[in-house]
């Protein structure tokens, strides 16, 4: 995938990756905390997520999330990987930080003093990434689709994919992508076929 290659190395590739290939939502990826990430069980506990205030001062506040529930990924290794590299990074930033570091709420994902991401900064350095590989018109919730369509066309089960986008039914997943579904059924009836062609 293009797209991996062309954010190593990025500032927010952490954010990227984790993203893709677990289906969180902005709010979901950006309001991690570290209480929230199991390396041991290799497992994400997704509880919250982190929003910006529309009117007053604008600060950001962690809030439930979209569905109310909390949620439990264990998604692939290589996912957790990532997250470990962000604290080896986070851990150094602290650091140099020394006193001016300041992330009471355990951020995973931070600036170098500790402090929240800003959604617009993130999307707005997203945008810029897909430019540069002719996709211009792909936004970030498109990360998320492409981890469910990946997920159900490498053979996850709906109900899977469902509790790991967080979404309230499996019927609203089928819904969504019920071209993915369709497409894995055309496949797998020409699959049925090399077989009965094999035998008869």
């Amino acid at each position: 995938m293009v797209f991996v290659h062309v954010c190593q190395g990025h500032q927010f590739e952490g954010i990227y990756i984790v993203t893709l290939f677990t289906g969180l939502r902005e709010g979901e990826v950006l309001g991690l905390t570290w209480d929230c990430v199991d390396f041991r069980r290799g497992m994400l506990t997704i509880n919250k997520q982190l929003q910006r205030e529309r009117r007053g001062s604008g600060d950001y506040h962690f809030l439930p999330t979209k569905s109310g529930k909390t949620r439990y990924l264990t998604p692939a290794p290589y996912v957790m990987e990532v997250l470990k590299r962000q604290q080896d990074r986070q851990n150094q930033w602290k650091k140099d930080a020394g006193k001016a570091w300041n992330n009471p709420g355990r951020l995973v994902f931070t600036n170098e003093l500790g402090g929240n991401l800003s959604a617009q900064t993130v999307y707005l350095r997203f945008k810029k990434l897909v430019a540069e590989i002719d996709c211009p018109d792909t936004r970030f919730h498109d990360l998320r689709h492409s981890y469910a369509v990946t997920a159900l066309r490498s053979g996850d089960d709906i109900k899977t994919v469902q509790e790991n986008l967080g979404h309230h039914t499996a019927a609203f997943t089928l819904d969504v992508y019920a071209h993915v579904t369709a497409q894995m059924k055309t496949e797998s009836a020409n699959r049925m076929q090399n077989f009965i062609s094999s035998i008869v």
